[in-house]
This record gives C-alpha cells, sequence and structure tokens, in this order.
C-alpha cells in the first residue's frame, strides 16, 4: 500500500452531469436518463440504453456516470443478460498501485485493473468514447 488517498477529488458535479445528461440524450444508443436516487439529490447519471439494439440474450443496458468537481470519474457500463450479468467500468481518481485512469474489465469489472484507453479529458470527450466503445460492443454482440 503506497499511503496515496483513493477517494475522488471532489464533490459530486452536478452541473456537469447536466451537460453529460443533455448531450448524451442525443446519441443513438440512449433512450433515457435520469438522476439517482432523484433529481433533489442525485448520487448517479443513468443512461439508460436501447435495448432493441441489443441481441435478445441482453435484457436491460445501462451506464452510470459519476462525475467529481476535480474532474474524477466512475463511468459503469452493466448488461443484465439471460445467464449472468455483464459489466465493466472507466475510472479517474487516485488509486494506490494502479494508474490514475484505469479500467476495470468485463465481465465483472472487478478489482483488477488496467490502463484506461479512454484518451479523453473533457467530460464530453470522455462520455461519447464511452459510448463509441459499447457501439463497438453491440457490434461484436451480431457478429
Amino acid at each position: 500500500m503506497t499511503g496515496r488517498d483513493e477517494t475522488p477529488s471532489g464533490p459530486l458535479d452536478v452541473p456537469t452531469l447536466e451537460v453529460l445528461a443533455q448531450r448524451a440524450a442525443t446519441h443513438s444508443l440512449v433512450s433515457t436518463w435520469k438522476f439517482r436516487p432523484d433529481t433533489i439529490s442525485p448520487r448517479v447519471l443513468e443512461l439508460q440504453l436501447d435495448g432493441t439494439q441489443y441481441p435478445s440474450t441482453v435484457r436491460d443496458v445501462r451506464v452510470d456516470i459519476r462525475w467529481f468537481v476535480g474532474g474524477d470519474y466512475t463511468v459503469h457500463y452493466f448488461e443484465s443478460r439471460e445467464d449472468e450479468p455483464w459489466q465493466c467500468r472507466w475510472d479517474r481518481h487516485p488509486k494506490p498501485e494502479a494508474p490514475r485512469e484505469h479500467y476495470h474489465p468485463p465481465p465483472e469489472a472487478s478489482a483488477t485493473v488496467e490502463p484506461s484507453s479512454l484518451e479523453a479529458e473533457h467530460h464530453l470527450g470522455v462520455c461519447f468514447a464511452v459510448l463509441e466503445w459499447i457501439e463497438d460492443r453491440v457490434r461484436a454482440l451480431h457478429e
């Protein structure tokens, strides 16, 4: 253990999450969005993805986004499947013995980390890079 702090760099950045919600809603994969638990005290932005674009083995798909005032984030992709869930996560926050920007690979988004493939710094760049990754995932599922 390095003793480095592993917490995000500030409180949840609600105005940035609102921008992400409005811009993500323009993407063809995003069907709806909402704040959970509610808009009064949001803890996460949930993007519900259009399940009709997925094979029938995928029942429900969503992306949960947390963006923090200091620029740290967590973007968590979930597929609810007939057999078992499939998920992965991109993070930017201090983490002992791992890069600040890292990726928790599928199918479990476990504690294993890899360097993140996201090259974007800006919140919209991160969001749309993940949505492009999801588009590739959908194509791969249909092959």
